[in-house]
């Protein structure tokens, strides 16, 4: 009889224990619910994920075979296949239809995205006209399938006799037709219509 009492009181004893390990691993370990697919790594925007890396790296933007441009970089890299170029230093030359030198852009850096023909310029961004005018803003863009510039930062266009300032605009690159968007100074502000 008291070998069946300690016996019993041992399995007590160990299920207790057992109880008392799921309970603490429990509350160490909180569980989670299970996800259906395996998480996808972030792309990496790492200099040293690059595909490729240049240095002094030139490249020709042409529309129909009509070059306009020419874009200089101290450094490249290289993502996406070759679609992607995440640029340092940059230097682009406007050139107009008969290939005369037309304007000149510098920024700190650049993404050039191949597929959409895009340009996003970031840092210290500069545009000078052979006209003599002159634009500065910390973004902007150049939309080579519209032949446009645009930006949503505050920027300032210096013309031989005014100038322009306020927070976003479009404009054509030799920036004739240029539309102020907002808290405009220097020209009137352009009325976007309501959708």
């Amino acid at each position: 009889m008291r070998a069946a009492s300690v016996l019993h009181h041992g399995a007590r004893l160990v299920a207790l224990t057992l109880v008392t390990m799921v309970t603490l691993g429990a509350a160490a370990c909180p569980s989670k619910p299970a996800k259906k697919t395996p998480p996808r790594a972030a792309k990496a925007l790492l200099p040293d994920s690059a595909e490729q890396l240049g240095f002094g790296v030139s490249t020709i933007l042409t529309d129909k075979g009509v070059n306009k441009g020419e874009l200089l970089a101290d450094t490249t890299f290289t993502y996406d296949d070759g679609t992607r170029l995440e640029l340092r230093r940059v230097n682009l030359t406007f050139f107009t239809s008969l290939g005369v030198k037309d304007g000149v852009m510098t920024s700190r850096e650049a993404t050039y995205n191949a597929r959409l023909s895009r340009i996003e310029a970031r840092g210290d961004v500069v545009v000078v006209r052979e006209d003599g005018k002159r634009l500065s803003t910390q973004q902007l863009v150049y939309d080579q399938v519209r032949n446009q510039f645009f930006t949503d930062s505050a920027f300032v266009l210096t013309e031989p006799k005014r100038e322009i300032s306020g927070i976003g605009f479009e404009s054509d690159p030799a920036l004739t037709n240029f539309r102020c968007l907002r808290a405009c100074k220097g020209v009137a502000p352009v009325k976007v219509p309501a959708q």
